[in-house]
């Protein structure tokens, strides 16, 4: 699982204006008509096209848990897109994007500064253009890694020089041991 790709996500579906069906039925009822057949979803969640047939007539109620799991993730990501596209476009324009993380982090500096790793608990205003690169980079598939680089270099100008008001020198910010990460719009 990707902790940045989801967590960008899930700021995401803050702003969905309807909550997303909720029973395995309704679940595959919807994901049947986003793909235009039984056959299409069932080979997306890798199940026979018999039983999501069963599940849309309701005659299956409950799914195992790797398919419930499947099944949420992906009426998730298709629910409300037109809703999805503002918000992201609002974050990557005028909005910007809220960062709450504890992590470890230090960065390298000039010889006699205190460059020292340390866990942080920072919750941080990012600036509309690293909304837009998070959002960009993860449509292109970025990977986790890419995604953390991208989050470590808004907070190097955002945090840690203070957009250029100060530590000037800074030469790399490092953004490891993720424990805890949420963006919001």
């Amino acid at each position: 699982m990707s902790k940045f790709a989801d967590s960008l996500d899930a700021a995401v579906q803050k702003a969905f204006t309807r909550p997303a069906p909720k029973s395995a039925g309704a679940q595959m009822r919807y994901l049947v008509k986003q793909l235009g057949g039984t056959k299409a979803a069932a080979q997306m969640l890798r199940i026979s096209q018999r039983t999501v047939e069963r599940y849309v007539k309701d005659q299956i109620k409950k799914p195992r848990a790797d398919l419930a799991a499947r099944l949420e993730r992906e009426v998730k990501k298709r629910w409300q897109p037109q809703i999805r596209a503002k918000a992201r476009q609002k974050a990557a324009t005028t909005g910007g994007i809220v960062i709450d993380t504890r992590a470890r982090m230090g960065y390298t500096a000039p010889i006699g500064s205190t460059d020292q790793d340390r866990i942080r608990h920072l919750t941080i205003a990012l600036p509309p253009q690293y909304a837009a690169r998070l959002f960009d980079a993860q449509d292109a598939g970025a990977s986790d890694a890419e995604l953390q680089q991208i989050t470590a270099e808004a907070l190097k100008e955002v945090y840690f020089q203070d957009n250029g008001r100060r530590a000037g020198s800074l030469e790399e910010v490092r953004f490891t041991d993720v424990q805890h990460l949420e963006f919001d719009l």
